[in-house]
């Protein structure tokens, strides 16, 4: 069966590569234009998976995994922040919110898929 990622990105060529990336691994894709359209896709259908930014409009990576993991089917989904930022503290924070691990950009397809691999079991 294939698995499902959520992809939230405010940069329109960041989504694009991510998706084609991991659709080339035979993944299901679904692409949100920043937090509150991730959180709204997130809500309306079944994701195993999401990757997020941090900073983006409307709702930024950690407000979006916050909010989702209030909702009961926000519980369990792995959540890795993909993100320019590496600066310990927001690590921490996302961590303590709920997401599993983050990664730098830019990054390499192959970390990237390594990284869904492990996540998605």
């Amino acid at each position: 069966m294939t698995k499902t990622v959520l992809t939230v990105d405010d940069s329109p060529s960041i989504r694009r590569m991510i998706a084609m990336t991991l659709q080339e691994a035979g993944y299901a894709v679904i692409e949100a234009v920043d937090g509150q359209d991730g959180l709204s896709k997130a809500l309306a259908q079944k994701v195993d998976a999401i990757i997020t930014d941090q900073n983006m409009p409307n709702l930024d990576g950690l407000g979006f995994i916050r909010a989702l993991r209030q909702h009961p089917q926000g519980k369990g989904i792995p959540i890795v922040v993909l993100s320019t930022d590496s600066e310990e503290g927001l690590k921490t924070q996302a961590r303590e919110a709920g997401a599993l691990g983050w990664m730098v950009k830019p990054f390499s397809q192959d970390k990237l898929l390594a990284v869904m691999r492990k996540v998605l079991g």
